[in-house]
């Protein structure tokens, strides 16, 4: 079978006006999932198209009617009705294509759909892994355009200046997409929320930073009150549990680097 499956799940076209593509899959402290699927629920958006492949890892998820789920990669539509408001396409999923080569193939047929609606800006959202739980996580951008990560830093507020020497390769479609997009004429950014680098961490602050970066860019006029109290107490235990996690940091043990890097992005 060829690498994708990409199937439609609405009826008849779908007519967007100047999309923003926003990305947020799985990665260190899922901040950019995170913050999609909150966008998602927030903006009530429709599933637009869902992704099969054999390139998925060879796994499935139990649901909480304990049958089985295979992992999904999904787009949603957002369409305003406020004339001056562009449209949104959010990706999210379950995980990340599972080597290099599935990872390549997966953004090339991403841009294919960025390109054939006609998508004035792409963002992209990962984190940064740090040995301890930041207090107030920071944001970094970069670009494939200069014009437009100017346009993101100019007000030197939201977003931090200055990334390089900061992080690493960004890893996985976060970076990938940014810089497979630059080949085919398409604009992005890709942000990067400061998050605890343990497999186990929800980074819920550092996606609650990126929402305020992508509400304060788009207007979006989302209210992070409204996280569930659910998340807030999650976010609370969570916090308990890794500040073992940070001391065990700090003394090196399964660390690479220093808190102001990243061995890995994503």
């Amino acid at each position: 079978m060829a690498n994708w499956e990409i199937v439609k799940e609405t009826k008849g076209e779908v007519k967007l006006k100047n999309p923003i593509f926003i990305e947020g899959l799985p990665g260190i402290g899922n901040v950019g999932k995170i913050a999609v699927d909150f966008l998602v629920e927030e903006t009530k958006a429709k599933k637009l198209f869902s992704f099969y492949s054999h390139k998925f890892p060879h796994s499935v998820f139990v649901n909480e009617d304990n049958l089985v789920d295979m992992p999904k990669i999904e787009i949603y539509y957002k369409k305003f009705k406020d004339k001056d408001k562009k449209d949104l396409l959010f990706l999210t999923g379950d995980i990340q294509p599972i080597d290099e080569e599935s990872c390549f193939s997966f953004c090339e047929e991403i841009l294919k759909i960025i390109k054939q609606q006609g998508c004035s800006e792409v963002v992209t959202m990962g984190g940064i892994g740090l040995q301890k739980v930041p207090e107030k996580p920071r944001i970094y951008c970069t670009s494939n355009d200069e014009k437009l990560l100017k346009s993101y830093v100019k007000k030197g507020i939201l977003v931090e200046r200055d990334i390089f020497g900061v992080v690493g390769p960004i890893v996985g479609v976060s970076g990938l997409l940014i810089g497979l997009g630059k080949r085919k004429d398409v604009k992005g950014v890709a942000l990067l929320s400061e998050t605890f680098g343990h497999p186990m961490y929800l980074g819920i602050k550092g996606a609650k930073e990126l929402l305020k970066v992508l509400d304060d860019r788009f207007d979006l006029g989302i209210d992070l009150k409204k996280l569930s109290k659910e998340i807030i107490k999650l976010e609370q235990e969570m916090m308990k549990r890794t500040k073992e996690w940070s001391e065990a940091g700090k003394k090196g043990a399964g660390a690479q680097s220093r808190d102001n890097e990243t061995s890995y992005i994503g």
